[in-house]
């Protein structure tokens, strides 16, 4: 629908872009440091409605690590109570929290390095093409879905997904969700997804976060993952099974500093990748500790966050620290 022919009764159309940007210097235990500039990511959103049940959103995204623009989310969205929501098209499918907040709106930086968080397969950044159902009883949340195998996997049966979550204390309304409020809620949240594919491909996860609001805008939070990807998904394709968990825990300071507030945050993670497709590929551990120390202007459209992060192996592959510094605007 062009703007101009918005109908007055509806809510306006919205248009928001965001960027991520940083320096990383990267030290392996073997071989040469390096320094690096990097455009993360760009993003560009538009959503809005064409009658008051039916909803689109189109987001992209620039990529990168390969230079090019492509389709984040393409999405219909048939929306007719907080109970009944049917979307098609291009989006992230019922999956572990980490994939439904993605990285502009996860609380720390390093997501999607631990070998734990949102390994579930995609086509291009956690999303796949299909149709999911999702509905908000109370303190209960729903959704389910099918999803194009062939393009996520090269197999061509479909992929199933579904996920159930409980908010024992404040309610998070929609279907995306966020790594962190804030302080503006007091969250228990509790999780599970899965997904299949056939009769032998699976993969599950256990989610859960609290937050507390800490005197005036300061907020503790504690965020864990247990997830296993057997031969579905994963983070390295010459291993049949991924498993692990992490904890995250942060600490927002409530006094203001110039236009911000400081947030202290630690995070530890585990994986282990086992059946390796031949005799030479042997079974490994990784263990990923992150510090960050973050400045929280306006939340997710304003923050920058310096942060430290040391990946081990017990085998395969090469340890490496990395420390730098990322700078998040929205609008």
């Amino acid at each position: 629908m062009p703007l101009q022919a918005q109908d007055a009764s509806l809510p306006p159309i919205t248009v928001g872009a965001g960027a991520q940007t940083s320096f990383v210097h990267t030290e392996p235990d073997a071989g040469d440091s390096t320094d690096t500039f990097a455009l993360n990511s760009a993003r560009l959103y538009v959503s809005g409605p064409v009658t008051s049940t039916i909803k689109f959103m189109f987001n992209t995204e620039y990529n990168g690590s390969s230079n090019d623009v492509e389709i984040l989310d393409a999405v219909g969205r048939l929306e007719f109570s907080e109970k009944f929501n049917v979307w098609f098209g291009r989006f992230l499918p019922p999956s572990d929290r980490a994939n439904l907040y993605g990285p502009y709106y996860s609380h720390h930086w390093a997501v999607y390095t631990d070998g734990v968080q949102d390994g579930y397969p995609f086509i291009f950044q956690g999303r796949d093409n299909g149709a999911a159902y999702w509905g908000q009883f109370g303190m209960v949340k729903l959704s389910a879905g099918a999803f194009d195998g062939a393009s996520a996997t090269g197999d061509d049966t479909m992929i199933g997904a579904g996920r159930i979550q409980v908010d024992f204390w404040d309610p998070e309304p929609g279907y995306y969700l966020n790594g962190t409020y804030y302080g503006d809620k007091n969250l228990l949240a509790i999780g599970a997804a899965g997904q299949v594919q056939g009769s032998d491909k699976t993969a599950y996860n256990l989610d859960f976060l609290l937050e507390r609001k800490v005197a005036a805008g300061g907020a503790v939070s504690v965020e864990a993952e247990w997830a296993k990807y057997d031969r579905l998904g994963g983070y390295n394709a010459r291993y049949g099974t991924d498993d692990g968990g992490y904890v995250l825990g942060a600490y927002l300071f409530p006094a203001l500093v110039g236009p911000g507030r400081f947030e202290v945050l630690a995070k530890y993670a585990q994986a282990r990748f086992r059946e390796g497709i031949t005799p030479l590929d042997v079974d490994y551990d990784q263990k990923t500790t992150e510090l960050n120390l973050n400045y929280v202007i306006k939340q997710f459209n304003a923050r920058l966050m310096m942060f430290f992060k040391d990946t081990r192996f017990d085998a395969v592959r090469t340890d490496f620290k990395q420390v730098g510094v990322g700078l998040q605007i929205q609008m």
